[in-house]
């Protein structure tokens, strides 16, 4: 970013938002971006096409620039125009959130503000991700989280210029998915969560509302179906595809690693199938989520095995799989993603040409507690403040591992001690935004003092916004 000598800009009550003709997705960020000005400012803000009249914000897709790539963008501040260009409407969406973080912090209020001047300082950038995967995962099966507050979190997501949302959608304690093939993994498996309460589930337009929100965010919706352990919820429904070393019930406590698929029964592999198949018609990414950690009741040879053959489903249904970092075990193609979490054992991955996730647990686990007084998360990985969330390179993580093998950095809340959304928002922030630029920002950019000074100018967004958040004693408030 480079502040250029002049006036700033200053939004009109005249002021437009202009598109290129013909572009609906251009039309709908510039609509976002015009309902985001609206309320506070009282301006009309018409989002209109053809050419820009002074004191307009201007999106424009062009593809000319190489070193954007897919997802960056060029925006260029003048005291009579806003002008974002990029390659793509993804480019275009998040010189749209940067515009709106150079806005006053009131842009964020719902109800008109008392303020005269609402304006952007004049300035250049030419900004692109360093990597492809920026994303994180909620835990909707210890506990469930509705669609609405789902979409809370991909808010916050968007803002950040994160582009993947991962559900992890069935675990020990609930099933959250409804499939026609096979009713009985709701009927039964989702009556529950951690601690006993009522569970839930996301019917299959639930699910379509979902990821249609994250779509016109710009944010790939990642389905997981923890397997061959982490089952037990499905189970309760088809109890013959069991092999687990306890009693098939409902269950609403914590301990893993002790449910498992019946891996040597033909059966299991229909069952399987059906579930794939189906969350893969409904889900338009590229991605289904195997899960594969924590297999306590397998041997290695069983194992390989499972994740070997259900590779194959996945595949079959056009998905890439992704897995924990213990499928790095099984002969993997390509094709195929590791998600390294807890060791080194992802670098088998690697050695097979599959690509990486990261999600150091010491690092980006963000249900891990902030310090030993934070009242929720863990700490069987760490105690990980803002400056350990921040101060570490993906590519320096792993011996042995370059950059060109990392796809990107993903950020899990787990659940198990979250039963609400102002829970998870208060885990997340301030270390979202941390994750946020190791995955946009180069390495050679990113510096702690300036961060943390960056980052508590958002505090004011934040209570406007509703968002609840750790004030945590490494940052500047």
């Amino acid at each position: 970013m480079a502040y250029t000598t002049g006036a700033p800009f200053t939004l009109q009550r005249t002021s437009t938002i202009v598109v290129d003709a013909g572009s609906a997705e251009a039309a709908a960020i510039g609509e976002q971006l015009a309902a985001l000005i609206r309320p506070p400012t009282g301006y009309p803000v018409a989002v209109v096409s053809g050419p820009a009249a002074p004191g307009a914000i201007v999106l424009r897709l062009n593809s000319g620039n190489a070193t954007l790539g897919t997802e960056g963008y060029q925006l260029t501040v003048t005291p009579d125009s806003v002008r974002v260009v990029a390659n793509s409407p993804a480019g275009l969406f998040y010189g749209t959130q940067t515009i709106r973080q150079l806005l006053p912090v009131q842009i964020e209020s719902e109800i008109g503000v008392d303020r005269n001047v609402w304006s952007i300082p004049a300035l250049t950038i030419t900004d692109y991700p360093r990597f492809a995967w920026r994303g994180a995962m909620l835990d909707v099966a210890r506990h469930f989280f509705t669609p609405r507050e789902v979409e809370q979190y991909i808010d916050l997501l968007a803002m950040y210029k994160m582009n993947v949302l991962h559900l992890h959608l069935a675990d020990d304690q609930g099933w959250r998915i409804q499939l026609n093939s096979r009713p009985k993994l709701t009927e039964v498996g989702s009556v529950t969560q951690v601690g006993g309460g009522p569970g839930g589930f996301f019917t299959q337009q639930d699910y379509q509302n979902i990821i249609h929100y994250a779509a016109a965010r710009y944010i790939l919706i990642v389905p997981e179906i923890d397997m061959p352990a982490h089952s037990n919820a499905g189970l309760t429904g088809y109890p013959e595809f069991g092999c687990s070393a306890r009693q098939t019930a409902l269950y609403t406590g914590t301990d893993v690693g002790w449910s498992s698929l019946c891996v040597d029964k033909e059966e299991t592999y229909a069952y399987v199938d059906d579930i794939v198949r189906e969350i893969s018609a409904m889900t338009p990414g590229p991605y289904f989520h195997i899960g594969g950690d924590e297999v306590a009741t397998l041997t290695d040879q069983q194992y390989v095995k499972f994740v070997e053959r259900v590779q194959a489903i996945v595949n079959k249904y056009g998905k890439r799989m992704i897995g924990w970092e213990e499928i790095a075990k099984a002969r993997l193609l390509p094709t195929t993603i590791a998600q390294q979490w807890k060791s080194d054992s992802a670098t088998a991955a690697v050695t097979q040409g599959a690509k990486l996730i990261m999600s150091p647990s010491n690092k980006i686990y963000l249900d891990m507690k902030y310090s030993p007084a934070t009242e929720l998360g863990l700490n069987w990985a760490a105690f990980i403040e803002e400056r350990d969330a921040y101060d570490w390179d993906p590519a320096m993580y792993l011996k042995g591992v370059t950059e060109q093998s990392i796809l990107g950095v993903e950020a899990p809340i787990w659940s198990e001690t979250v039963r609400n959304i102002g829970a998870v928002f208060f885990l997340a922030l301030p270390r979202m935004p941390a994750v946020a630029e190791i995955g946009w920002s180069p390495q050679t950019a990113r510096n702690w003092e300036s961060f943390r000074s960056r980052l508590v100018t958002h505090e004011p967004r934040w209570h406007y916004l509703g968002w609840n958040y750790f004030r945590s004693p490494q940052l500047p408030w």
